[in-house]
């Protein structure tokens, strides 16, 4: 049988007893609320709720995808953007008249955001005027570092790469930004690339999908995903409100993440991907037009955030939180959220019961707050969203890895816990990850990275901001 077709067979299997093993579930708990437990009846479906979640797990033994190591940039503290130097730049540029640069002003103090966010060298001038070349001094900044330090983490070699996957949503040049990695570092010829564009913040885990796709298809592979936002040709010169807040939360970054199909890499992984989920609802004009990038009244191009956007935000992660909670929940926790939905009573599934850490998308204080009351989970789950906020600003794609990073730092992810990444984007769309953490970072490891010289900082307590 093809490699491809085989692949699609089982995954189409693996979905089929998600599917099965959620409705027997409910309708074994239905049975019991109505009636009494009889050995008779019960027996058969109750051992196939026991013999289904191993038969789900042999099948998906010969194409596990491991996350050997990742890396994440540091812009340099000469970059820095504080708050008050900030504000004072906005002031200054003549393109903004004073109501704008009022609801740049309260958006920016109440967002959480430190004082140490980075902004890229063209975005420095009063006013910015970004040009194609600064963009791309600006995806050497961002990429070329992560994926340097990422290659010497794992003591690979540019050529030992197979499948290159890089992303960035608003900015596409030609050569694309592959080609140009590909390039700087001298890969192989038959190095298999891919440049995603227009995904926004949900792109990290896209890039992943499309990595780990191929690395079922190609054995013994190393796949390397970068993720970036170049920030030099989002900004927004132009007075209209819903396209000012992109100027405020976002910030430089990047990270480079090595994946690899190898067996044997097990053993010094440090994450194995257990789900993958991708939902959108782009069928929908209300919310495919609530976030999309277009020209204003004058003529300048932004990007437009409408009022109805948490709305959407709320619906599409609700659509992707029950996908994911099918394959992961524990059967109590699906017996429970079943017969609460049979019963018409509002509830939310308690993915605690099976995920230790989460990365929220880094669009604010106040937006991750309600992502967290609708997924059920306290501040210290929220703990690394808000804080590599706070220090790094909303680094579109990449913003993920730098809260994972953050919880490295910490100490904190043990070997078998379980860490869920979460990605919004335009479309919209919702992606999540599912990681197992094979093994503790080691002191060493911890100790480095972007959280190197300030992690004893965190979390921010009181007499500094208020998170």
């Amino acid at each position: 049988m093809d490699i491809a077709l085989r692949d699609h067979v089982f995954s189409s299997l693996l979905q089929f007893i998600d599917l099965f093993t959620l409705f027997l579930s409910i309708s074994i708990e239905s049975y019991i609320f109505l009636h009494k437990w009889n050995p008779t009846y019960h027996l058969f479906p109750m051992s196939c709720m026991l013999l289904l979640p191993a038969l789900q797990r042999l099948l998906s033994m010969h194409r596990q995808v491991y996350l050997v190591d990742f890396s994440c940039t540091k812009p340099p503290s000469r970059f820095r953007a504080p708050i008050p130097l900030l504000l004072e730049h906005l002031s200054l540029m003549k393109v903004f008249d004073d109501a704008s640069v009022a609801f740049m002003t309260k958006i920016i103090t109440t967002s959480g955001m430190g004082d140490e966010t980075c902004f890229p060298p063209s975005l420095h001038y009063i006013p910015p005027s970004p040009t194609h070349q600064d963009c791309i001094e600006e995806v050497h900044m961002d990429l070329f570092p992560a994926l340097e330090d990422l290659l010497a983490k794992t003591n690979l070699s540019p050529r030992d790469i197979d499948v290159l996957v890089v992303n960035c949503s608003g900015f596409c040049p030609s050569p694309s930004l592959s080609s140009i990695v590909v390039h700087r570092f001298a890969m192989r010829d038959d190095v298999k690339t891919f440049t995603i564009s227009g995904m926004g913040c949900s792109a990290g885990a896209i890039g992943i999908d499309v990595a780990q796709r191929l690395l079922k298809v190609h054995r013994r592979s190393y796949a390397v995903v970068l993720s970036t936002e170049i920030m030099s040709t989002g900004w927004y010169s132009g007075r209209d409100r819903r396209k000012l807040l992109l100027n405020c939360y976002f910030r430089m970054g990047g990270s480079a993440v090595l994946l690899t199909n190898r067996r044997e890499a097990k053993g010094w992984s440090k994450y194995r991907l257990v789900r993958l989920v991708r939902t959108q609802r782009a069928f929908d004009d209300k919310s495919y037009l609530s976030a999309i990038r277009e020209e204003d009244s004058e003529g300048i191009t932004g990007f437009s955030i409408e009022r109805n956007l948490l709305t959407v935000v709320a619906e599409t992660l609700r659509s992707n939180a029950v996908a994911v909670g099918t394959s992961i929940l524990p059967l109590r926790e699906k017996l429970r959220y079943g017969v609460m939905r049979l019963c018409n009573k509002a509830a939310a599934p308690d993915f605690r019961t099976a995920i230790k850490h989460y990365c929220f998308p880094s669009s604010g204080k106040a937006v991750m707050k309600e992502i967290g009351k609708g997924l059920r989970v306290g501040e210290r789950e929220m703990e690394p969203g808000l804080m590599t906020f706070h220090r790094f600003g909303n680094q579109s794609s990449a913003s993920m890895w730098y809260q994972l990073a953050y919880m490295e730092a910490k100490g904190r992810v043990e070997r078998g816990e379980r860490v869920w990444q979460l990605g919004m984007g335009t479309g919209p769309k919702c992606n999540s990850l599912v990681w197992e953490c094979l093994r503790g970072v080691m002191a060493k490891e911890a100790e480095k990275g972007p959280w190197e010289d300030c992690i004893h900082r965190y979390p921010v307590g009181e007499g500094q901001e208020d998170l």
